[in-house]
This record gives structure tokens, sequence and C-alpha cells, in this order.
């Protein structure tokens, strides 16, 4: 039987607040979660951050992975700190390699700064016609070698910054034309076609991604059923771990999701998502969510031998991945006045290379 402390390793939660409540300091002290993650709810200024994930891991025995969405355009947590970042669609329209790396190293460096570890970027989904309304400019292009080709770049930016990124949504939302934070799409696509384009990104990427995120849309030829990939043992673990050979950790999307609650009530839906291979539970919002999640992998544990194997094996690979990593053991110092003046003047130059580099190649 795994100890409670292991299956804390499963969960990476999100709260209410800029500050450390005390329900907050009772929930990570009870729960001992892998990580954290913050929004733009939990962001007032830079110093309250980077106090607020301090205080948070002064209540948690084990490193935390300080997680963040930070993509810009459109997914951009620090916009009111540091200025509004690029997308990643205007990044790639320039078509060049050098500004997809620095846009990696801008962001990373403001992640960095805050007090963040990991940044769940780049997306490597296909932007394709079906989901150009959902994702807009967060998706690059239908080309998936053109894809690889930004997400390589920023994510080399990210690691020189001493963040660890994470690619997204596995195995591709390019094909969805619902919004997964409300309804689960049901995707369509054989899975020849999905392994050709969809999933390239991740198949040559292998190697390079420290955490691969997966989604909650339905693909429905793959699964031969309607749950979504995030709780799909075929897609989690016979794909991407064994056919793939996936090394890395995995992830789950929010699991407070609609396209997920459409599916599974949210115990069930993290009971799934570890049972099928997942290694991190991403709980992002509600306690009284994250409690029940906690409790439900407890008792699943405890009712079969096999779940609390997989259990054990996966907390076993988010503590070795830790002790590992040297962005996890990196510390950095409270962020000054001066230091985030000029964060934002650096960021301002490098949407004025971006603006002028897409005006160069029009």
């Amino acid at each position: 039987m795994p100890k409670n402390h292991d299956i804390g390793q499963l969960l990476i939660i999100g709260f209410d607040g800029t500050k450390l409540s005390s329900s907050l300091r009772s929930l990570l002290t009870r729960i001992q979660p892998a990580g954290v993650i913050l929004f733009a709810r939990n962001i007032a200024n830079a110093q309250q951050t980077h106090r607020l994930l301090k205080d948070c891991q002064s209540c948690v025995s084990t490193p935390l992975f300080t997680c963040v969405d930070m993509e810009g355009g459109r997914v951009d947590r620090f916009r009111n700190l540091i200025g509004s970042a690029p997308s990643a669609a205007d990044v790639f329209a320039t078509a060049d390699r050098k500004l997809f790396r620095r846009h990696g190293k801008i962001i990373g460096e403001a992640c960095r700064t805050l007090g963040f570890n990991t940044d769940f970027a780049p997306i490597v989904d296909l932007a394709l016609p079906a989901s150009q309304k959902v994702m807009s400019s967060r998706a690059v292009s239908c080309d998936p070698r053109k894809v690889v080709a930004y997400a390589r770049e920023f994510l080399a930016g990210l690691s020189s910054a001493g963040v660890i990124g994470a690619g997204k949504h596995f195995p591709g939302l390019g094909e969805a034309n619902l919004d997964t934070h409300h309804e689960l799409p049901r995707v369509n696509k054989s899975f020849k076609n999905l392994w050709a384009e969809d999933i390239h990104p991740y198949r040559a990427m292998r190697r390079e991604l420290p955490m691969v995120l997966v989604g909650h849309a339905n693909y429905p030829s793959v699964t031969r059923n309607g749950k979504p990939a995030s709780l799909s043992k075929k897609l989690i673990t016979d794909i991407l771990r064994r056919k793939i050979g996936y090394r890395g950790l995995i992830a789950s999307d929010d699991l407070e999701m609609g396209g997920v609650l459409k599916a599974a009530p949210i115990e069930q839906a993290t009971v799934e998502h570890v049972r099928a291979g997942g290694d991190l539970c991403l709980i992002c919002h509600i306690e009284e969510y994250v409690t029940r999640s906690y409790e439900a992998l407890i008792r699943e544990a405890e009712r079969d031998h096999k779940f609390a194997q997989r259990v054990t094996d996966s907390s076993a690979r988010v503590i070795a991945f830790k002790k590992k990593s040297l962005e996890i053991k990196r510390r950095t110092p409270a962020p000054t006045p001066a230091k985030i003046e000029r964060l934002s003047r650096q960021l301002w130059e490098f949407a004025e290379q971006v603006r002028m580099g897409r005006l160069s190649v029009l």
C-alpha cells in the first residue's frame, strides 16, 4: 500500500486567493501535493507571487512543481505585471527560429523571476480549420513538422531560463471543434491519420518533452468508447508510453474542465487518469474537488492492489524526476522593481521584433 505522501505526489492543485490562507496551508500540509498552479486570480504583483509560491513550498516537504500556463497571446497570466507577450502564432509568422527560441526564453525568464519552475507550454496542436475558432492564435501551423520546429525552439528557450516545459494537448486538438473547458469534443479521425499528423510532434520530440499534457477530447476510432483521452489507457499507456516510447511525466489537463466532467465525476476522473497510466492530475481551482480526489485515490489504492502499484510507479517517477531536475532545485531571489522593469522592457523590445519580423515576411 503506497503512503498517503506518495498519493499526494500525483496531484498538482490550484486555489483561490493571493495569500496563503489557513485553509490552503492545512490542505497543502495534509495532501503534500506534487505541485501548485497559479492563475491570474492568484497574481497581484511580482513580489506577492514570489512570496505565495515560497509560502506554499514551506508547507510541503518535497520540492514543488510551481506551475503556470503561460503561452503569450490569449493565454498570458503576466500581462498586468510586465506587459503582453506575443502569441505563438504571431511569433511563428516571423519564420525566424531565433525568435521562436527567444519567445521561450523571455517567457521562461518571466516565469523564473516570479518563482515558477514549470510552464505548461508549448502547444503542439495543429492549426486546422475545425479548431480555428477555439484555438485561434494558440496553434501555429497545420504542418506537424513546422509545429515541431517552433515547439523545439520554444522549449529550448524555456530550458535556458531554467523552466520545465510541457507539450499539449495529446493526442491533439487540431480537429476538435468544441472547447474542452466546457464540452467533450468528438474527433472522428482514423488512428493512421492521427499518427501521421496530430501525434507527429510527440513522436518527434519524445526525448525532449519533460512533460506531456493529455487533453479531454474523445477519439472513438482509437478508444472504441466515449471516454476523453485523459482517461484512456489505450492512448496514454498503449500509444504514448509503449508505441511512442515516451519516458517523461504524463499529466492530465485540468480535471475540472467540462470536457472530462461530462464523462466522469472529479474523483472518478482522477482515479481513471492514474489507472490509464497518467502520473499527474491537475485540479486547478476547487478545494472540495482536490480533497475528494485525494481521498478517492487513497480508497482505490486500499481496495485494488493493481491500482496501488500504479500509484507507486507514478509517484516514484515523479520523485525521481524532481531529484534529477536542475530547474526544481534552483532557487530564485525575490524580484526587485528594477528586475521587473527590465523584464518589461525586454518583452516590449521582443514584441517589436516580432511585429517587424511579421511585416518583413508579408
